[in-house]
């Protein structure tokens, strides 16, 4: 009966209770009717007047009869996993592997989904970033960096492909320089080309090109299998046409002093600059001072771009 409480009371129904409850005996009507299935009224057939019941005696059967129900769909949604399960029994004999796409609103919903699908990545994970490089957060950069190293060690191939102009942004070159060093392989290609993420040839990331007005880092993670299958072909054939990664040589009339490159040099064994210093026996203001002045005369503003500048730098025959 708790079925026919879809809606609440009408108007129409309240003031026929309120009615009969008063003594009175209107004609059946629609709301009569309603009232009589939720057992709120009785019709006395020998002489068609109406008694009302207590609303309160009602309101108890139904609520038994509810909580009834519940329990009963309670106990069946508990039994759904046990169906979902045997889509592991399914997906290995067909090709349609689950949810064709996923729509990820914001940057961090982005990054956190990348992160945890590269971190289980067990073959392969190929990106390629068509975007003007910026400089990001150094612990950003340290992050990704320590993760792809991580991903190389585990056996996992690693492909990078940037726009042509990355090469001469120091934070992207330092870092293209670190993982190749470790094993990645990293090209470039002029023009116009799709940005997009692949981790074993099952996930892919693209960009959103479907809902107006989203947040610009908003995308989608991709798992139907034809369309990974589709961009990975893509991106072997941008990866044919583009170039191996090569840095750009800085102004070699720029030199170093000896001690400056002796600093250079236990900084790119990573050291700290309070690491190098007791190794070097100087102390910390004046390899922060060297740091400085060498930061100076090559007119960069960070660190990050002077390491970059010393991996291609002719002063490095000296050290």
């Amino acid at each position: 009966m708790y079925e026919m409480l879809a809606k609440a009371l009408s108007s129409a129904e309240v003031a026929a209770y309120q009615s009969i409850a008063a003594g009175e005996h209107p004609e059946p009507c629609r709301a009569t009717d309603r009232l009589v299935a939720l057992g709120l009224i009785e019709r006395r057939m020998h002489d068609g007047s109406w008694i009302a019941h207590d609303p309160r005696a009602v309101t108890h059967g139904l609520m038994g009869e509810a909580l009834t129900e519940l329990r009963r769909l309670v106990t069946h949604i508990h039994e759904i996993p046990a169906l979902d399960a045997l889509a592991a029994d399914y997906d290995p004999h067909r090709m349609y592997g689950g949810p064709a796409s996923e729509y990820l609103p914001t940057r961090d919903a982005m990054n956190g989904r990348i992160g945890e699908v590269s971190a289980a990545a067990s073959a392969s994970v190929l990106t390629a970033q068509p975007g003007a490089p910026a400089d990001r957060d150094p612990r950003v950069i340290a992050l990704g960096t320590q993760r792809t190293i991580d991903a190389l060690e585990a056996g996992v191939e690693v492909r990078s492909m940037y726009v042509s102009t990355a090469v001469s942004h120091a934070q992207t070159a330092a870092y293209v320089g670190q993982i190749i060093d470790a094993g990645a392989e990293v090209r470039t290609l002029s023009g116009v080309f799709p940005r997009m993420m692949l981790v074993d040839g099952r996930h892919l990331f693209v960009e959103n090109h479907i809902i107006t007005g989203a947040d610009n880092d908003a995308g989608w993670h991709v798992t139907d299998r034809g369309c990974v299958a589709w961009a990975e072909s893509v991106f072997g054939a941008l990866w044919d046409r583009a170039a191996r990664w090569t840095i750009a040589l800085s102004d070699s009339t720029i030199t170093t002093t000896g001690r400056q490159r002796q600093i250079l040099v236990e900084l790119e064994a990573g050291y700290t600059k309070q690491q190098a210093a007791k190794r070097l026996g100087l102390g910390d203001r004046t390899v922060t001072g060297e740091l400085s002045s060498l930061r100076a005369a090559l007119g960069m503003r960070t660190l990050y771009q002077v390491m970059a500048w010393w991996a291609t730098s002719r002063d490095r025959e000296f050290h």
